[in-house]
């Protein structure tokens, strides 16, 4: 597994609240669980963001820390993600993990699908 640190483009900013948010979620997953973040093809802008608990990890992935919460992210969502922040918002409208992403040239009204 690659290590990223926190120098570089290649990283990802975690919020005080996704932090809070992750460790409360994965202590319903175990002890080796964490936040698998990644970008697939589809959704309404051309790349939507995938969020799921997990414990299996890859060979090309890369982690990021907050306050004891991880989130891993695989080499090639990283490359989309590079420089981005990992945010959880609850208003009117629900609860849910967020991204701002500077990589991004558009996204859609939900905000869980973008294009570069």
């Amino acid at each position: 597994m690659a290590e990223s640190g926190v120098a570089g483009t290649r990283q990802l900013l975690i919020s005080e609240t996704a932090a809070r948010r992750i460790q409360k979620v994965a202590t319903g997953g175990g002890a080796d669980a964490f936040l698998r973040v990644g970008v697939s093809g589809g959704g309404c802008s051309g790349f939507q963001y995938n969020f799921e608990l997990s414990t299996e990890r890859q060979a090309d992935d890369h982690e990021f820390q907050r306050d004891g919460a991880k989130v891993v992210i695989d080499d090639t969502s990283l490359d989309l993600l590079a420089g981005a922040e990992l945010d959880f918002v609850e208003d009117l409208s629900g609860a849910q993990f967020q991204m701002r992403n500077p990589n991004a040239s558009s996204s859609c009204g939900c905000g869980m699908s973008f294009s570069i």
